[in-house]
């Protein structure tokens, strides 16, 4: 009976942000704490600064106002709050104008509050972590960076439409029994594309469809015009209208987000004159494809940073600006590439306890970039490079899984040293990875042999290896 009514009586002392929290030292005195809200952020100070030490705001302007006013009159210097969604970015624009530096926590670092959990003891506990100086700040590129980091993720959400739209038109298509995905290797291609609108505006003959298909195109015209023989519904053919009407809109869009994106870059400082790039291997006389910039991407990146990421094997155009917005161009951030590997969700996560290692797989992370490396990191399945080497030697060692990882680790290190230091790239190739990881497993084979008092002896030959 009495254990239950002091569990009900809720003593300050036993909740979060209590009594209990004053034994540690603080380390920051002028810091407070904000649990975000999508309605209402609670503020919580230093208890000697404001009566009461925690205040309620709402998510308007003119309250966001009010609380950077509120922090400035209590002295605050410095500010922590969760990265909830997208709720903090205007708090932290808001504060940021007001001279008061704002510590972006992972919610993985403060989401373990002890006592009851509400909004208040949040933000009180995000205090007390803050001033004692046990949370680290999240990584934020310059507000250039942002910028331009806003307009590539916006980017991607367009492209993803028009996949959309895309599967769409395959729906229609294959509900009026048109087989066109089954003799053109891409329908939203130039012949695809010309032979679905030449259908919504009537013309259902499909030998005369066929005489629309490019001079490249493999499939015969008879076996195109046989899979265009179909049942063109009205129905369906609305359906597929709309679907093209809508692509056509995304593409609209997509070259005015490149034009943004255009304009964006060149407030960047020029580290490189742009004539200076060598053309790309086997990119000559190379048109536009699908989903690409409508600007030349890979001048400007190079203009931009002085260096050529597209250099590297499986880092293509898109992949090396996923990296420049998501990360920016100068990784000064990042003391070594250990951390910046760390950060993107690549390296191995030790768990050692008892002096045991317990577990080394990988953190779980949402990270774009880290995406992109691992699709970058299946690319180079075939290739016949370095890195496509030891890609297929970590495939039979480790399973695709663990192989993925490892090269898109390998491809972070040269993305950094690129930008942090300038290295160029030179690949040795493939044969020349294996000769010297051959030699490295010999060294390796000749010293355990020495061990044991023992010699190698080459097969057939019958001499002692050296």
């Amino acid at each position: 009976m009495g254990k239950d009514s002091r569990k009900r009586s809720g003593k300050p002392g036993r909740r979060a942000g209590g009594r209990r929290g004053g034994a540690l030292g603080r380390i920051r005195k002028d810091a407070a704490g904000i649990d975000i809200g999508s309605q209402a952020h609670y503020v919580a100070v230093p208890p000697e600064r404001a009566t009461p030490a925690v205040r309620r705001f709402g998510c308007l302007t003119p309250e966001l106002h009010a609380m950077a006013k509120w922090l400035k009159a209590c002295s605050v210097a410095t500010v922590a709050m969760e990265s909830t969604g997208v709720y903090w970015i205007p708090v932290a624009q808001v504060l940021e104008r007001y001279g008061i530096e704002v510590v972006l926590a992972d919610a993985t670092h403060v989401k373990h509050v002890p006592g009851r959990k509400t909004d208040v003891s949040d933000c009180q506990w995000i205090q007390q972590l803050h001033a004692c100086g046990l949370l680290r700040g999240a990584f934020r590129p310059a507000r250039a960076v942002q910028v331009l980091r806003t307009y590539w993720r916006h980017r991607e959400g367009l492209v993803d439409g028009c996949a959309q739209q895309i599967h769409l038109m395959h729906k229609a298509l294959e509900q009026m029994n048109l087989q066109l995905h089954k003799v053109l290797s891409d329908v939203s291609g130039v012949s695809g594309m010309r032979i679905i609108r030449a259908i919504l505006e009537g013309e259902h003959d499909g030998e005369t469809l066929a005489g629309l298909c490019h001079g490249t195109v493999k499939a015969r015209p008879e076996t195109i015009a046989k899979a265009l023989t179909g049942d063109y519904r009205a129905d369906h053919l609305f359906t597929l209208r709309q679907a093209v009407e809508l692509y056509d809109i995304y593409q609209e869009k997509m070259a005015a987000c490149d034009r943004e994106i255009q304009r964006q870059m060149a407030t960047f400082a020029p580290k490189a004159d742009p004539k200076a790039l060598s053309p790309r291997k086997g990119s000559r006389g190379r048109k536009r494809r699908k989903n690409q910039p409508h600007f030349d991407l890979r001048s400007e990146m190079y203009r931009m940073t002085g260096v050529d990421l597209t250099q590297v094997d499986g880092i293509d155009t898109l992949t090396a600006q996923t990296a420049l917005c998501e990360c920016g161009h100068d990784l000064e951030a990042f003391p070594s590439e250990k951390h910046f590997t760390s950060w993107l969700g690549l390296s191995p996560n030790n768990r050692i306890t008892g002096g045991k290692v317990r577990r080394t797989r990988t953190r779980r992370v949402q990270n774009r970039l880290a995406n992109a490396l691992r699709v970058a990191a299946q690319s180079l399945h075939h290739s016949k490079s370095a890195l496509g080497a030891f890609y297929r030697r970590m495939k039979a060692r480790l399973g695709p899984a663990k192989a993925i990882t490892a090269t898109a680790r390998k491809l972070a290190c040269q993305i950094y040293r690129l930008l942090r230091y300038g290295q160029a790239y030179v690949d040795q190739g493939a044969r020349a990875y294996e000769q010297r990881y051959r030699e490295q497993h010999l060294r390796l084979l000749k010293r355990r042999a020495r061990t044991f008092g023992l010699e190698l002896v080459a097969v057939g030959t019958g001499e002692i290896v050296s």
